[in-house]
């Protein structure tokens, strides 16, 4: 038995200006065929998992492509075409494959497609014949079309958010397709949508009200009815047709059970459409609030968030720190920032030197202006550490390089590359105790709690600006499909939409 095995994963967010590229691609990474098998390391991801089962299966893997891009701009039909003709011709090269394996996100848009994983699925088809199935792990933010369920195909999303089950998602995805490949399963696919989208502030698997739509997702499994439950409250900061929260339901052979099933989880979400309005926090109530309160406030800088596309390099908060003399508190605080200039230009002063600098808006131009500042440069570092809390943990990061910051009270956690702020390691990794601070913010709607939890006397959402605003309201969005909850819904309109 021969199983393929490739990955293709970005989330696009359209409010940003720049582009994703293979550069960008290559500042992630873009492993190449046998690479693959070792460039992973101990991440807890898709793609090992595949490896995982399938080994274990006694299978023979070809490995194709590995190329990951986080959150970003629109891809480039160049970039797009280049790693997905590459993955397509190292599949056609291989020779016959029983099935294919693919880690996808669900919400990539390429400059001229605005739903690039179903483009990527119809190529490889198109590469392997009619008859190979084709399994597909994606994220549980994605933007689920029609045109993604294709014959022969099936998909199993993630179950949490925040995301830790990205290893159990790839064991999912591995054992249906060998279960398929060897006939004891014929699985089918049907999806269900509502014209909505969720804030990634209230849209956790584990609270409500999609923590109620998930134990019904989990009962239909139970019951036998269905093979696989998947919900998609949907990457929002995402401007295409067809927008919307979305139940993609898996079942073997019977269409209409996951028919059924995909409609009443769908329907679930709708009518729960009001629960789902965030709680956020002014900034500047955050920060009054956290100097003055006991213990460590995480605040969460939800509008400049990387793990949604943003460039972590909005000076928002900094300069509303200023503003409040947290420099002068007499108490610390702790805060991110991606602008690779001012690294360097860090590093050329050295370790305990002070110097002047412009701060921020490397990428995000149109969102601010830069911060010009003295600060005194406490250590330089390379940028590299490796995840340990839940969520990708094992997974070997490369911030490029780096240095710490002090500004009075205010120590400054200066990178050369976004990167999901997921994971203590960007403060401790850099020496910044996170029980010594007064206030913590990090660059996160909502994964940041898994890591940050225990630290924290209190979590708070700060109403940010940037293009990963947590409040839906504030969304311009132009190429929805209209109406769209909760940007232009008003209760006087038919509740069935």
């Amino acid at each position: 038995m021969r199983i393929a095995v490739g990955s293709l994963m970005q989330e696009t967010n359209t409010f940003v200006s720049f582009k994703t590229t293979i550069e960008t691609f290559k500042a992630f990474y873009l492993y190449r065929g046998e690479e693959m098998f070792t460039a992973y390391g101990a991440a807890r991801v898709e793609v090992p998992a595949f490896f995982s089962v399938f080994r274990a299966a006694g299978a023979q893997i070809v490995p194709l492509l590995g190329a990951y891009a986080g959150a970003s701009g629109t891809v480039t039909r160049a970039a797009f075409d280049q790693l997905v003709t590459e993955m397509t011709d190292r599949l056609k090269a291989a020779g016959k494959v029983d099935g294919v394996a693919l880690a996808l996100h669900g919400a990539m848009a390429v400059e001229d497609e605005p739903d690039g994983e179903s483009e990527i699925v119809r190529r490889v088809r198109a590469a392997v014949g009619p008859d190979v199935p084709i399994g597909v792990s994606l994220d549980l933010h994605g933007h689920i079309t029609k045109a993604m369920l294709q014959p022969g195909v099936f998909y199993i999303g993630y179950r949490e958010y925040p995301h830790i089950d990205m290893w159990e998602t790839g064991e999912r995805v591995a054992r249906l397709l060998l279960d398929t490949i060897a006939g004891k399963r014929k699985p089918v696919m049907a999806l269900a949508k509502r014209h909505m989208i969720v804030s990634p502030v209230n849209g956790r698997t584990g609270q409500e009200p999609l923590s109620r739509i998930v134990a019904e997702g989990r009962r239909r499994e139970a019951a036998g009815k269905v093979l696989h439950v998947s919900l998609f409250p949907v990457q929002p900061w995402l401007d295409v047709p067809d927008l919307g929260f979305a139940a993609l339901v898996c079942a073997d052979g019977d269409v209409v059970a996951a028919q059924r099933t995909a409609e009443d989880l769908a329907e679930m979400a709708w009518q729960a459409r009001e629960e789902f309005e965030p709680d956020l926090t002014p900034l500047d109530t955050a920060i009054r609030d956290g100097l003055k309160a006991k213990g460590t406030t995480v605040i969460a800088d939800a509008g400049d968030a990387p793990s949604g596309g943003a460039a972590a390099d909005n000076v928002t908060v900094l300069t509303t720190l200023l503003r409040h003399g947290a420099d002068k508190a007499g108490r610390l605080s702790y805060l991110t920032l991606c602008d690779a200039q001012a690294a360097r230009a860090a590093a050329q002063a050295g370790p305990g030197k002070r110097i002047k600098l412009r701060l921020g808006h490397c990428h995000s131009a149109a969102d601010g202006t830069p911060l010009e500042i003295e600060a005194l440069v406490r250590s330089i570092s390379d940028g590299k550490f490796t995840m340990y809390d839940a969520g990708a943990e094992g997974t070997e990061m490369d911030l490029g390089l780096s240095a710490v910051l002090v500004v009075g009270d205010i120590r400054i956690a200066l990178r050369s590359h976004p990167a999901f702020e997921w994971d203590t390691g960007l403060f401790t990794a850099f020496g910044l105790e996170l029980k010594r601070a007064a206030l913590v913010f990090v660059k996160s709607p909502s994964h940041f709690r898994v890591a940050f939890t225990p630290h924290a006397a209190r979590i708070v959402i700060a109403d940010t600006p940037g293009p990963t605003c947590g409040n839906m309201r504030k969304l311009k969005l132009t190429r929805v499909t209209r109406p769209l909850y909760p940007i232009d819904w008003n209760e006087s309109k038919d509740a069935n939409h």
